[in-house]
């Protein structure tokens, strides 16, 4: 699959000078935000995403257009939140963006709370990355020193405010009402749904949450148009995705290519395979929620929603381990498991007990202790 032109989010990663607001400004930056407010309205930013196919790239995959259209039309005040928090093993493509081309999400952010109507949009970063909060505070103060935040933007009457949030290093709050709840100053617990954040979410106003790759895509959407976009991926997978790649590969790191991309390509011509010595047994390709496929499963993918979904597992937000056959697997899962029972929010008695029992179990097969029935226990 050809990679030509494939840099709509990648093109300034490793630069020395790719966070700074003169240097997106001279490649283009900008150039879009003027675009939308110099003649497009709100509904037409809508569906201009709707019809690029672009999808949330924090691990649902929800059509972002439609997500947006949800808000209700004639809402006084709406809320836009871009979750950075983060968080998920395996996962720091968002850690990139924000690091080499934080005024990319910045940009897409803008053009977002325009299509949505939001006056106030919150940059909600991941407490372990307190050297992103710097970075992004100053990309944002560039921005208001340059008049693409504030009051009347670009002379078009618009008026946008935008706050860098630092989270205190809750697993939880990466999903979207914990994380509201985290800055509306609750505890950063989940809430029920219905009602849905875009009908009633930050202090119980409209509030749409994208992933920070989400956002960062649209700029480009806007300049290129939906088609251009369409012109990667597949029909239902449409776009690149942004791929955080960890493990004993000759070359990990975070790459982005088009979504449908058959895994052994990339393993191969990217990946570089494995280090000398090692063989590849296992992968997680979506982040540490997702199931795990083996060697021969995953050489069977293509890297689009669909594909992974039918092999048993899901796209989720792109964070690939890559697993050798020197790793113990029950070891892996035990680590795996500590994680999500010291992270579990403790709202409810299945998930705040029940990881703690799924760890307790896992660690006694690891000592050699587990009997046949813990195996079923497990399973059930």
């Amino acid at each position: 699959m050809s990679r030509e032109g494939c840099n709509i989010l990648s093109a300034r990663f490793g630069r020395a000078d790719g966070h700074l607001l003169k240097t997106y400004e001279a490649e283009g930056g900008y150039r879009s935000l003027r675009m939308v407010l110099d003649g497009m309205k709100p509904d037409e930013v809508i569906e201009v995403v709707k019809e690029s196919g672009l999808r949330g790239r924090g691990g649902a995959g929800f059509p972002t257009g439609v997500k947006w259209g949800f808000v209700p039309k004639d809402a006084e005040q709406v809320y836009f939140f871009v979750n950075a928090d983060e968080s998920e093993p395996g996962t720091f493509k968002d850690r990139y963006l924000l690091d080499y081309d934080p005024h990319q999400t910045i940009e897409g952010t803008i053009i977002s709370c325009f299509a949505v109507r939001a006056s106030l949009a919150f940059v909600y970063i991941r407490g372990e990355f307190g050297w992103l909060v710097d970075r992004v505070q100053k990309a944002v103060d560039e921005a208001y020193a340059a008049g693409y935040l504030g009051e009347n933007i670009l002379g078009s009457g618009y008026k946008l405010d935008m706050i860098v949030h630092k989270g205190a290093g809750a697993y939880i709050c990466g999903e979207e009402t914990g994380l509201i709840n985290s800055v509306t100053g609750t505890k950063g617990q989940p809430s029920i749904k219905p009602p849905f954040p875009a009908v009633s979410g930050f202090l119980g106003k409209p509030t749409i949450v994208n992933n920070v790759e989400t956002v960062a895509a649209v700029p480009w959407i806007m300049t290129n148009g939906a088609s251009s976009y369409k012109q990667f991926g597949t029909e239902k997978s449409a776009g690149t995705k942004l791929w955080s790649v960890s493990g004993p590969v000759q070359n990990p790191g975070v790459y982005e290519i088009p979504l449908g991309m058959p895994f052994a390509e990339f393993y191969r011509d990217m990946l570089g395979g494995m280090v000398e010595g090692e063989e590849l047994k296992a992968c997680i390709v979506g982040g540490s929620s997702v199931p795990v496929l083996t060697a021969e499963e995953i050489m069977g993918c293509t890297l689009d929603y669909e594909s992974l979904q039918e092999a048993g597992t899901m796209l989720g937000s792109g964070g690939m381990i890559i697993i050798p056959k020197s790793a113990d697997m029950v070891e892996l899962i035990k680590v795996l498991m500590h994680f999500y029972w010291d992270e579990s929010c403790g709202q409810c008695t299945p998930c705040r007990e029940g990881t703690g029992w799924l760890h307790r179990l896992v660690g006694k097969l690891l000592k050699g202790e587990a009997v046949p029935e813990d195996l079923d226990l497990l399973d059930k």
